[in-house]
Protein backbone atom coordinates (compact mmCIF):
# COMPACT_ATOMS: atom_id res chain seq x y z
CA UNK A 1 0.00 0.00 0.00
CA UNK A 2 1.03 3.19 -0.96
CA UNK A 3 2.73 5.95 1.95
CA UNK A 4 0.69 9.00 0.20
CA UNK A 5 -2.80 9.34 -1.42
CA UNK A 6 -3.59 9.19 -5.55
CA UNK A 7 -3.94 12.40 -6.73
CA UNK A 8 -7.29 12.02 -7.64
CA UNK A 9 -7.90 11.64 -3.87
CA UNK A 10 -6.21 14.33 -3.01
CA UNK A 11 -7.69 16.94 -5.82
CA UNK A 12 -11.24 15.53 -4.81
CA UNK A 13 -10.18 15.94 -0.59
CA UNK A 14 -9.58 19.56 -1.80
CA UNK A 15 -12.44 20.62 -4.03
CA UNK A 16 -14.93 18.79 -1.58
CA UNK A 17 -13.08 20.98 1.49
CA UNK A 18 -14.25 24.35 -0.90
CA UNK A 19 -17.56 23.45 -1.55
CA UNK A 20 -18.48 22.21 1.78
CA UNK A 21 -16.89 25.32 3.10
CA UNK A 22 -19.36 27.52 0.76
CA UNK A 23 -22.83 25.27 0.97
CA UNK A 24 -21.77 26.12 5.27
CA UNK A 25 -21.83 29.82 4.40
CA UNK A 26 -24.71 29.60 2.03
CA UNK A 27 -26.59 27.58 4.84
CA UNK A 28 -25.32 29.80 7.62
CA UNK A 29 -27.88 32.84 5.95
CA UNK A 30 -30.80 30.64 6.46
CA UNK A 31 -31.20 31.52 10.02
CA UNK A 32 -31.12 34.96 9.61
CA UNK A 33 -33.23 37.80 8.26
CA UNK A 34 -33.57 37.45 4.57
CA UNK A 35 -35.81 38.93 1.73
CA UNK A 36 -37.78 36.10 0.46
CA UNK A 37 -36.02 36.22 -3.11
CA UNK A 38 -32.67 35.85 -1.34
CA UNK A 39 -33.70 33.23 0.53
CA UNK A 40 -34.80 31.27 -2.83
CA UNK A 41 -31.45 32.02 -4.06
CA UNK A 42 -29.82 31.09 -1.32
CA UNK A 43 -31.91 27.79 -1.04
CA UNK A 44 -31.10 27.11 -4.91
CA UNK A 45 -27.57 27.17 -4.19
CA UNK A 46 -27.27 25.25 -1.48
CA UNK A 47 -29.33 22.75 -3.56
CA UNK A 48 -26.68 23.06 -6.41
CA UNK A 49 -23.62 22.61 -4.09
CA UNK A 50 -25.06 19.92 -2.45
CA UNK A 51 -25.15 17.94 -5.85
CA UNK A 52 -21.88 19.18 -6.58
CA UNK A 53 -20.24 17.75 -3.30
CA UNK A 54 -22.55 14.23 -3.74
CA UNK A 55 -21.06 13.76 -6.60
CA UNK A 56 -17.33 14.65 -5.52
CA UNK A 57 -18.21 12.23 -2.26
CA UNK A 58 -19.65 9.31 -4.19
CA UNK A 59 -16.57 9.53 -6.13
CA UNK A 60 -13.95 9.72 -2.88
CA UNK A 61 -15.91 6.74 -1.30
CA UNK A 62 -15.55 4.89 -4.79
CA UNK A 63 -11.95 6.04 -5.24
CA UNK A 64 -11.42 5.24 -1.55
CA UNK A 65 -12.77 1.47 -2.00
CA UNK A 66 -10.50 1.01 -4.91
CA UNK A 67 -6.85 2.79 -3.83
CA UNK A 68 -7.48 2.61 -0.14
CA UNK A 69 -5.65 4.99 2.26
CA UNK A 70 -1.81 5.13 3.52
CA UNK A 71 -1.50 3.48 6.92
CA UNK A 72 -1.03 5.60 10.13
CA UNK A 73 2.58 6.34 10.79
CA UNK A 74 4.14 3.39 13.17
CA UNK A 75 4.82 5.74 15.47
CA UNK A 76 1.08 7.10 16.11
CA UNK A 77 -0.38 5.39 18.95
CA UNK A 78 -3.85 3.14 19.07
CA UNK A 79 -6.03 5.76 20.30
CA UNK A 80 -4.93 8.78 17.52
CA UNK A 81 -5.42 5.48 14.64
CA UNK A 82 -8.85 4.71 16.63
CA UNK A 83 -9.99 8.29 16.35
CA UNK A 84 -9.20 9.22 13.09
CA UNK A 85 -10.86 6.51 11.83
CA UNK A 86 -13.98 7.05 14.07
CA UNK A 87 -13.75 10.69 12.82
CA UNK A 88 -13.75 9.71 9.40
CA UNK A 89 -16.57 7.26 8.82
CA UNK A 90 -18.68 9.80 11.32
CA UNK A 91 -18.39 12.72 8.56
CA UNK A 92 -18.84 10.07 5.91
CA UNK A 93 -22.39 8.92 7.68
CA UNK A 94 -23.11 12.63 8.35
CA UNK A 95 -22.63 13.53 4.70
CA UNK A 96 -24.56 10.74 3.11
CA UNK A 97 -27.49 11.66 5.72
CA UNK A 98 -27.13 15.27 4.84
CA UNK A 99 -27.58 14.63 1.80
CA UNK A 100 -30.47 12.25 2.08
CA UNK A 101 -32.33 14.55 4.89
CA UNK A 102 -31.62 17.73 2.91
CA UNK A 103 -33.24 15.83 -0.57
CA UNK A 104 -36.11 14.74 1.85
CA UNK A 105 -36.70 18.59 2.88
CA UNK A 106 -35.81 20.10 -0.32
CA UNK A 107 -38.38 17.80 -1.45
CA UNK A 108 -41.38 19.18 0.92
CA UNK A 109 -41.07 22.50 -0.36
CA UNK A 110 -43.62 24.64 -1.59
CA UNK A 111 -41.77 27.22 -3.91
CA UNK A 112 -39.61 25.52 -6.86
CA UNK A 113 -36.34 24.64 -6.18
CA UNK A 114 -34.15 24.34 -9.64
CA UNK A 115 -30.86 22.96 -8.83
CA UNK A 116 -28.51 24.57 -11.19
CA UNK A 117 -31.42 26.50 -12.53
CA UNK A 118 -32.73 23.21 -14.19
CA UNK A 119 -34.46 20.38 -11.85
CA UNK A 120 -36.64 21.71 -9.69
CA UNK A 121 -36.73 18.91 -6.87
CA UNK A 122 -40.31 20.00 -4.80
CA UNK A 123 -42.94 17.95 -4.86
CA UNK A 124 -45.29 21.10 -4.68
CA UNK A 125 -47.48 19.72 -1.52
CA UNK A 126 -45.74 20.21 1.75
CA UNK A 127 -46.10 18.05 4.42
CA UNK A 128 -45.18 20.19 7.32
CA UNK A 129 -44.80 17.55 10.13
CA UNK A 130 -42.48 15.67 7.60
CA UNK A 131 -40.38 18.62 6.77
CA UNK A 132 -40.11 19.86 10.19
CA UNK A 133 -39.21 15.93 11.74
CA UNK A 134 -36.98 15.79 9.27
CA UNK A 135 -34.92 19.31 9.26
CA UNK A 136 -34.43 18.54 12.80
CA UNK A 137 -32.20 16.04 12.28
CA UNK A 138 -30.54 17.84 8.93
CA UNK A 139 -29.70 20.62 11.28
CA UNK A 140 -28.36 18.46 13.79
CA UNK A 141 -25.99 16.31 11.18
CA UNK A 142 -25.25 19.93 10.02
CA UNK A 143 -24.06 21.14 13.30
CA UNK A 144 -22.04 17.57 13.88
CA UNK A 145 -20.76 17.72 10.62
CA UNK A 146 -19.09 21.05 11.67
CA UNK A 147 -17.45 20.08 14.71
CA UNK A 148 -16.55 16.38 13.27
CA UNK A 149 -14.87 19.34 10.56
CA UNK A 150 -13.50 21.57 13.16
CA UNK A 151 -11.90 18.35 14.82
CA UNK A 152 -10.29 16.74 11.47
CA UNK A 153 -8.75 19.98 10.88
CA UNK A 154 -6.98 20.50 14.46
CA UNK A 155 -5.52 16.99 14.22
CA UNK A 156 -4.12 18.05 10.72
CA UNK A 157 -2.29 21.42 11.98
CA UNK A 158 -1.63 19.26 15.26
CA UNK A 159 0.34 16.47 13.40
CA UNK A 160 1.73 19.20 11.28
CA UNK A 161 2.84 21.80 13.51
CA UNK A 162 3.18 20.18 16.95
CA UNK A 163 4.25 15.88 15.92
CA UNK A 164 5.88 17.29 12.58
CA UNK A 165 4.81 13.45 11.73
CA UNK A 166 4.17 14.39 7.77
CA UNK A 167 0.45 13.12 8.44
CA UNK A 168 -0.74 16.07 6.88
CA UNK A 169 1.52 16.28 4.37
CA UNK A 170 0.36 12.76 2.65
CA UNK A 171 -2.84 15.16 1.62
CA UNK A 172 -1.12 18.27 0.59
CA UNK A 173 1.86 17.64 -1.72
CA UNK A 174 2.38 15.58 -5.37
CA UNK A 175 4.83 13.34 -5.12
CA UNK A 176 7.28 12.48 -8.37
CA UNK A 177 10.22 11.09 -8.80
CA UNK A 178 12.69 12.07 -10.81
CA UNK A 179 13.56 9.23 -13.53
CA UNK A 180 9.79 8.14 -12.52
CA UNK A 181 7.04 7.68 -14.70
CA UNK A 182 4.07 9.57 -14.10
CA UNK A 183 1.04 7.50 -12.34
CA UNK A 184 -1.81 8.43 -14.22
CA UNK A 185 -3.68 8.53 -10.76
Amino acid sequence: MSHDYRFSQKLIHWLMAVFITLDLVVAQKFGGDMELWDRLDSRIDHASLNLVVMCLFLLRVYLRRQHGAPPAPSNMSNWQVNLSKITHLGIYILMASLFITGLITAMQATDPLPAFGIYDFTLGNRDETLFQFVRQFHEAATQLMIALIALHVMAAIYHQVVLRDQVMSRMWRSKVHKNAQLDPQ
